[in-house]
């Protein structure tokens, strides 16, 4: 689950660091009125940044700067209800603009190859960290954090010295890098990233000049298994940017990833779904989704299923591989029947049945009397036939 940069900012702060004050505006006229009293102070003016889960919002107009209210207010007008890759900008974050000397980049990420938590920094700050890996790899340095004893005072202070950062600002950094750490950990994130983390010119209490490092953009990654533990992150999911076929199943309890292929597939059991997968791309095919179903799928948990898929325009074939060990097959296959009749577009469907009451759903597969509903009693056979059908071949020619 991505949060929003607010959100975010909101676990950073949580965790004691630095992240200057801002707000959130809906509306123009909000904006303005947040603005105002960072005007009203040392800063010179306020930047006003889309809250959009893509990237790419600065270089599509999406960050800009206001010197006065009024222009804050037009700038906050411009940007709300802007499209930006897809997706319609409802909220903006108003904060002080930071007079920035130099900008890093510092990320705490899951490193499942390596089973440890990894800290990413490079003093390629203010760029996406795609850019700089494939432009100049070398500017990307990383420490890995203890497994059991987290990120240590000298792993923070080695990656401090490897990104220029020593002297006067290298206590901050240490205190950032392992606050960033804590933030991951407390909230069971995939991702934590302050882009840019930057030195910033500002006045002291007594009117003197100081430079601090300060967080001035973040992005949390939190690993949906274990929202469970948080009923606080839940609250900050974004509905309304998520694609609402992935809305729909998580409601409905159903795992289900959607990838570019065109066979659909309806398995029960992850590690099934996985094998599916594999045999269809050997077969010459593309799997259009993941989809788990669980193992004790009732009828209307499979049509829930059906949907979904069929929700993909691109899909020209189903998939169904179903084990029956908990999950019955005469359920699975009335929900199958139940759904080729509601559904609104009709795709030729190849179904695979075995274990628990397997001989019953045959009969109601055959039953139901669908030409385009075919059965096969291998699951080499039916993905040969989901293939063959996918791509308009016979299926002997795709065996």
């Amino acid at each position: 689950m991505k949060l929003q940069e607010y959100h975010a900012k909101k676990l950073l702060l949580a965790e004691g660091l630095p992240v200057p004050d801002y707000a959130v505006a809906e509306t123009a006229a909000d904006a303005r009125a947040a603005a105002e009293p960072y005007l009203r102070g040392p800063a010179g003016s306020v930047v006003i940044k889309a809250q959009v889960l893509v990237g790419g919002r600065g270089k599509a107009g999406g960050v800009k700067l206001a010197a006065s209210p009024d222009a804050a207010e037009q700038v906050a007008g411009q940007i709300l209800g802007m499209d930006i890759k897809g997706t319609t900008v409802r909220r903006v974050l108003v904060a002080p603009a930071a007079d920035i000397v130099s900008e890093f980049y510092l990320s705490c990420v899951l490193d499942r190859s390596a089973k440890r938590v990894r800290l990413m920094g490079s003093a390629e700050g203010g760029v996406e960290i795609e850019e700089v890996a494939a432009t100049k790899p070398q500017a990307i340095h990383h420490v890995y954090a203890h497994p059991h004893l987290g990120l240590l005072d000298f792993q923070a202070r080695q990656l401090a010295f490897e990104l220029g950062l020593g002297g006067a600002h290298l206590r901050a950094f240490v205190a950032i890098a392992r606050g960033l750490y804590r933030t991951m950990i407390a909230n069971d994130a995939d991702l934590v990233e302050i882009n840019p983390l930057a030195i910033v010119r500002e006045q002291a209490a007594d009117g003197s000049p100081r430079e601090t490092l300060q967080c001035l953009d973040a992005k949390v990654t939190i690993d949906d298994s274990a929202l469970d533990r948080h009923p606080e992150l839940e609250l900050m999911r974004d509905i309304a940017e998520e694609d609402p076929v992935d809305v729909a199943a998580r409601e409905q309890g159903i795992s289900f990833i959607r990838l570019d292929g065109n066979i659909g597939c309806m398995v029960n059991g992850a590690g099934l779904a996985m094998t599916t997968m594999d045999l269809i791309k050997r077969a010459g095919g593309e799997p259009a989704n993941f989809l788990d179903i669980g193992g004790g799928a009732k009828a209307d948990k499979v049509a829930a299923a059906m949907k979904l898929i069929l929700a993909d325009p691109h899909v020209k074939a189903i998939l169904v591989n179903i084990f029956g060990g908990i999950a019955r097959g005469d359920e699975v296959a009335h929900g199958l029947v139940e759904a080729r009749r509601q559904q609104e577009r009709h795709v030729p469907m190849v179904v695979r049945i075995v274990g628990t009451n397997a001989d019953q759903a045959a009969d109601i597969l055959a039953e139901a009397g669908d030409p385009d509903l075919q059965t096969a009693e291998s699951l080499d056979d039916a993905v040969r036939q989901a293939v063959a059908v996918a791509t308009g071949a016979t299926t002997g020619a795709a065996a």
